[in-house]
């Protein structure tokens, strides 16, 4: 019997068929469990490698799981590449534990390119946040000389470009400045995911059109939430991508989507803990990813951008 095709292949989406290597937990949503369900519902083919499976996240008093090592990843990548299954659009990495892993995503994005030149790579290089380091010292220059060139997108928050850039961020010009000097390492598109300035929350985005021209920048004002949630930083990069490629010389809009799907998103999180007594303002809370698919599908466009000139 000859063997069937593989649909996806034989007859793609029309967004595009994304590789996805990130955590994974059992219960709730962050990494793979955040940001594959959400593609999905933009149209994408997903296929997701997971770095580590753990029963939750490490938020909790305790958790047990298992972690993929480089050796494991080949192993994987190799099985795809024997049966012709290695053509993929789009690379979407997140946390990475250790150098030896993220040597390894190297070298997929270099075997993932050989198969399709054209592979779109969106990188969520999550080393920490609010000044604190959560992954090993070494990583960061791993991201900074290896990964930021050979990456399409990068969406840091603001402790992350700090660290890539060597610059310290205390205003939106300074921003805009470190979008620029990564720009000049690697990638067309910037987004900064979270900027704390003057008391204000912000993104900011950035698109080099042309490789040495000045790229189009602006902000969208992003209002402030008293509470602390996991597997959103996840979810952002997973909308970025999708929204960004569905409009791929328009980062504005596809941030405004972006920002405005999970902000709804978490105000109704929010709101189904208070409905059951919970002060979300006590613990890190769950994201509600399931019960916000329509906000994630067919976004209310209510965070608008503001164009840098």
């Amino acid at each position: 019997m000859a063997r069937p095709p593989i649909l996806s292949l034989a007859l793609p989406s029309e967004t595009g068929r994304v590789l996805s290597i990130q955590s994974h937990t059992v219960q709730g949503y962050v990494g793979n469990k955040s940001a594959v369900f959400p593609l999905q519902l933009l149209g994408y083919d997903v296929d997701p490698i997971n770095s580590v499976q753990f029963s939750n996240h490490t938020g909790y008093p305790t958790f047990r799981g298992q972690v993929l090592n480089g050796q494991q990843l080949c192993d994987l990548i190799e099985g795809l590449a024997a049966n012709d299954l290695l053509y993929y659009t789009h690379l979407l990495t997140g946390y990475i534990g250790s150098v030896s892993f993220l040597d390894t995503v190297l070298q997929v994005v270099d075997k993932l390119r050989m198969v399709n030149p054209g592979l779109i790579y969106v990188c969520d290089p999550v080393m920490g946040d609010e000044g604190k380091l959560y992954v090993p010292p070494d990583l960061v220059s791993v991201y900074r000389e290896k990964v930021i060139p050979v990456a399409s997108m990068l969406t840091p928050n603001q402790f992350e470009v700090e660290l890539l850039t060597g610059l310290r961020i205390s205003s939106e010009s300074d921003g805009l400045k470190a979008c620029n000097v990564l720009h000049a390492a690697g990638p067309s598109k910037v987004v900064i995911t979270s900027l704390n300035i003057e008391g204000k929350l912000l993104l900011i985005g950035s698109h080099e059109k042309l490789k040495g021209q000045p790229p189009h920048q602006f902000k969208i004002i992003i209002p402030k939430i008293a509470a602390y949630f996991t597997g959103t930083g996840d979810l952002m990069t997973a909308l970025l991508l999708g929204w960004s490629n569905k409009y791929p010389d328009n980062l504005e809009k596809a941030s405004e989507l972006a920002v405005s799907s999970l902000q709804a998103l978490l105000h109704r999180t929010l709101e189904d803990y208070k409905a059951v007594g919970f002060d979300p303002q006590s613990s890190s809370l769950e994201i509600r990813l399931i019960q916000s698919q329509d906000d994630i599908r067919n976004p209310e466009v209510k965070f608008k951008a503001e164009e840098y000139t």
